[in-house]
């Protein structure tokens, strides 16, 4: 006996408009199937050739302590969902705060509007999308309770009043001290309709110092900042003596230094926090984004030499507790490593899903947000230059007169990778040996120029807490490197 396949029901409009939608309002879990299996159903009726919905929930707060009080707490608690819309290489996106079947509707009757289509009439024939069994990453590694178990309002005050005191006591002519906390927790499910259907849970903190001291026309500030994703005991573990220490210490060594000279140098750079001109300089040029805009020198050169052959650079959500990692990403794709350049070769670029329609890169787990306010696009996660096979002592006696940046500060990229770095913290190096404290530096160069003069990379890989901003908005990421050198690079100073 021959049994028939089963398929999708086809039903009318009015049939999935009067039944009853029971979606559980205070968590993102199995119930909310019917609703967007509908609804996505509804999309591609009318035409569409791709629907997504993205649902969000996040409970956020900060907390400041300047000095010896409390200055801010910050709440904020968000609830909302987003849909895209995808006609040929075309899409919009539309947001609401309402969640219920009608809310989510509207919005999705106005992103078909917005593209040209419009939901089928109430005899209309159509049918639900068939979701996959919905992938829960936050069940499957028991995340549920990361909220509840998070510092209280009145730990963070205490935590962060005592991480003053502890920063008065090992620093000198102090004019101000900060300590600055927050907790960012985010529930997303993610519904397409190709089947996509995941849910996950994200917990981000951070905890740092901004330090001002300050002695006649003398003046250092020295900031240092810890990010985690995965630990609700993150801020009461933290260490803020030991950090205290080496704040206070790197305060006192800049207040009094001398002014850097201009010129061109060969630099080291030390490793974790060194690698934001890696991310900002190259690592934004090898989004897809920028392929589609046309603002990246490597749109052609994948394959292609564009890095000294020393330096190699990985792109990826995987590494334990870093502030880039992530189990999936805001597109319901789990996450995974991307090679970008293997020994100075551009291997790969990263990639969401409309970056991957309009450039015919493959997609790489990529597509992240802000919020639900935001559509998703290719964003970086934990990136960095892989460690080398120099020591740290073969780096130093390879330069006979440079700089050593031990700290990178703020500084901007222009939209091909022309860069300018501040230094807060830096030192002369003369013959192989870090010789005296310089102030002022800033770092001047273009990508395509300082990623083949990027000749050493030593063993020690560090990673660093990092925020960054783009078209999707403002996002968690790692930047790392090991200690390198640089053998020439623009400094400005004095």
């Amino acid at each position: 006996m021959t049994v028939a396949p089963s398929l999708t029901p086809l039903l009318k409009t009015n049939d999935l408009l009067s039944r009853e939608y029971g979606a559980t309002r205070n968590r993102f879990d199995l119930s909310w199937e019917p609703t967007l299996a509908a609804l996505l159903g509804l999309g591609r009726s009318a035409g569409a050739d791709f629907v997504e919905f993205f649902l969000e929930r996040s409970n956020y707060i900060s907390c400041q302590a300047e000095d010896d009080a409390i200055t801010s707490i910050s709440p904020r608690i968000i609830t909302g969902a987003g849909v895209r819309v995808f006609l040929g290489k075309a899409d919009c996106y539309v947001s609401t705060n309402d969640l219920s079947f009608q809310g989510l509707k509207s919005a999705l009757d106005k992103a078909l509007g917005i593209m040209g289509l419009i939901l089928p009439g109430p005899a209309a024939n159509i049918s639900e999308i068939n979701l996959e069994l919905l992938r829960d990453y936050a069940s499957a590694r028991s995340k549920d309770e990361w909220l509840s178990n998070c510092s209280s309002m009145q730990e963070m005050g205490d935590v962060l009043l005592a991480a003053n005191d502890a920063l008065a006591k090992n620093a000198s002519h102090v004019q101000s001290r900060r300590a600055v906390y927050f907790r960012d927790w985010q529930e997303v499910l993610v519904a397409a309709s190709d089947g996509t259907f995941a849910r996950d849970i994200r917990l981000t903190q951070s905890v740092g110092y901004n330090l001002l001291c300050a002695d006649g026309e003398h003046r250092s500030s020295i900031g240092q900042r810890a990010g985690d994703t995965s630990n609700p005991a993150f801020l009461r573990e933290w260490d803020y003596e030991t950090v205290a220490q080496s704040v206070g210490e790197s305060a006192g060594k800049m207040l009094y230094a001398d002014y850097v000279e201009s010129g061109s140098y060969p630099v080291i750079m030390a490793n974790q926090f060194g690698g934001v001109i890696f991310h900002e300089a190259c690592g934004h040029l090898l989004e897809t984004t920028q392929i589609e805009r046309g603002t990246t020198p490597f749109i052609d050169k994948k394959g292609e030499k564009i890095a000294h052959e020393n330096l190699t650079a990985w792109d990826e959500g995987l590494s334990p507790d870093a502030f880039g990692t992530i189990d999936m990403d805001d597109e319901g794709m789990p996450a995974q490593r991307t090679l970008l350049i293997e020994n100075g070769i551009l291997r790969n670029f990263l990639s969401d899903r409309a970056g991957s329609m309009r450039t015919g890169h493959p997609r790489t787990g990529s597509g992240r947000r802000q919020g639900y306010t935001y559509a998703a696009a290719s964003r970086m996660r934990n990136t960095y230059i892989a460690p080398g096979d120099y020591s740290l002592d073969e780096l130093f006696a390879s330069v006979d007169k440079g700089i050593y940046c031990k700290k990178m500060g703020g500084g901007s990229v222009g939209a091909t990778g022309q860069f300018n770095f501040g230094v807060d913290e830096a030192y002369l190096i003369e013959n192989g040996k870090i010789t005296k404290p310089l102030k002022g530096a800033t770092l001047i160069g273009e990508a395509t120029e300082i990623m083949n003069k990027i000749s050493m990379c030593s063993n020690d890989l560090g990673l660093a807490a990092g925020f960054c901003g783009s078209i999707s908005g403002s996002v968690y990421v790692t930047v790392g490197q090991p200690h390198l050198k640089v053998d020439s690079i623009t400094v400005g100073g004095r």
